[in-house]
């Protein structure tokens, strides 16, 4: 694992990636997602679509009015947890701002050898792998440019996309947990 570098420290590819960001997302809750004002609002029963006040949404809407790809395919439980529901339903704005966004349930990720750790690919040159705390909150992130970790995520990339289910079609399938 590389270094460990802060989050906020970069940012900054997020803007100047030139073509496409892919993330895998694996984790069954996320502490900042548990820790904003969202969260509160989809207990309440909130639904979520494109709000163009969100930081990611706009980015997103900007980059890819640009030409620009973000994707991600989310790893789901079966039954998915709360954090799962939580990200399934605020995801649906995150699509409405263009971001590709498929998930596929833990099960299928496991039988298809796809890693059990997050992380963003920028461009097929640039991993930032997470390393999050027990309770899910961030430590920081690791960029690894060496084509070995490199062509793994690449592969992971296509596998997941492979086999991964659009957020729309993906939800419809679940059973309510309201």
């Amino acid at each position: 694992m590389a270094p460990l570098t802060p989050f906020d420290a970069v940012v900054h590819h997020f803007e100047e990636f030139e073509h496409t960001a892919w993330r895998l997302e694996t984790q069954r809750s996320y502490a900042v997602d548990r820790a904003g004002e969202r969260w509160k609002r989809w207990q309440e029963g909130s639904a979520f679509g494109y709000e163009p006040d969100v930081p990611w949404h706009a980015l997103v809407r900007k980059a890819t009015e640009a030409g620009k790809r973000f994707e991600r395919v989310r790893l789901v439980d079966t039954p998915a947890t709360d954090g799962q529901r939580y990200l399934l339903a605020t995801g649906a704005g995150n699509v409405e701002a263009g971001e590709d966004i498929r998930n596929l349930t833990r099960a299928d990720a496991v039988r298809h050898g796809l890693p059990d750790f997050d992380f963003w690919l920028f461009d097929s040159r640039t991993v930032m792998r997470f390393e999050f705390g027990p309770e899910g909150h961030t430590l920081g992130v690791g960029l690894i440019e060496t084509p070995e970790a490199v062509l793994s995520a690449c592969q992971t990339r296509d596998l997941a996309g492979h086999f991964a289910i659009p957020t729309a079609e993906f939800s419809a399938s679940l059973p309510s947990a309201r």
